[in-house]
């Protein structure tokens, strides 16, 4: 998710994001719990949490955990979903990481899925070295995103909403991180220069549905840019995917990056 001021960078995405935005694979959650030494005790944040798809999964494995998101309609998801897992143990902030080091207190371990590119990077950083435990630490996780084509279905989406939008609307909001520095650099060049990098691997199915809800869940915020048009839009990519698999299920090939940084 965004982490900015609510400047509507994700209004209106919300709904779809909390249904259709994919979860991290068990061997990914695992692994973080591992390297930490999550056993329920010590505090988790969530910087720019979207609707809890990182920090609900892992709650169990800490005492009490917060999230934090500029939208007010993602921590309401959120809030639902974690309601609905009958987990109780999440308390759900709106602000950004410019609030940090803030009041929050001191935690075991900081997340960011999804997010990290939203913010300044640099001041973020420092920021938290005030606020992690001494033997804590950080994870950013970041996948590929459904809307960068890689596969010939992909590409066909790509293709339809380029004719339904004008060319000045076909890129969302540009990140705040500088593109030519990777998350690990930036990370080798703060507090928490021990970083360790791995990447996992995996295929992702989706429906037409669920990639076009997922269309609804980005940044450009599709459903507002299509307006009275948006029933043409799902036919016409329903059409073009049923054209490539008439059995209506597709595969992204999935490369989930995830950064554990801590103190040397």
């Amino acid at each position: 998710m965004a982490d900015a001021i609510d400047d509507g960078l994700f209004s209106g995405t919300a709904w779809h994001y909390a249904r259709y935005r994919p979860g991290y694979p068990a061997e990914v959650l695992d692994g973080i719990v591992s390297r930490f030494g999550l056993d329920g005790t010590g505090l988790l944040l969530d910087l720019g949490c979207g609707t809890g798809q990182l920090t609900l999964p892992l709650a169990e494995h800490v005492s009490a955990a917060i999230g934090v998101d500029p939208e007010p309609r993602m921590l309401a998801e959120a809030q639902v979903r974690a309601e609905a897992a009958g987990i109780t143990n999440v308390a759900w902030v709106q602000g950004s990481s410019a609030l940090l080091p803030g009041e929050f207190g001191r935690f075991r371990l900081v997340t960011m899925g999804r997010s990290f590119h939203w913010m300044d990077r640099e001041a973020v950083l420092v920021a938290l070295d005030d606020v992690v435990e001494v033997d804590g630490g950080l994870v950013i996780a970041n996948d590929s995103c459904l809307v960068r084509p890689t596969t010939d279905w992909q590409q066909a989406i790509e293709d339809v909403q380029r004719r339904f939008l004008p060319r000045d609307q076909q890129a969302g909001p540009a990140p705040v991180a500088d593109a030519r520095r990777s998350h690990e650099d930036v990370l080798t060049r703060s507090p928490f220069s021990r970083v360790h990098r791995q990447v996992y691997e995996f295929a992702r199915p989706w429906t037409v549905d669920q990639a076009i809800g997922y269309l609804y869940s980005t940044s450009l915020r599709l459903r507002r840019l299509l307006g009275d048009r948006q029933v043409a839009f799902e036919r016409e990519v329903r059409a073009a995917l049923l054209a490539i698999d008439p059995n209506g299920l597709f595969i992204e090939p999935v490369a989930l990056e995830v950064l554990t940084a801590s103190r040397r």
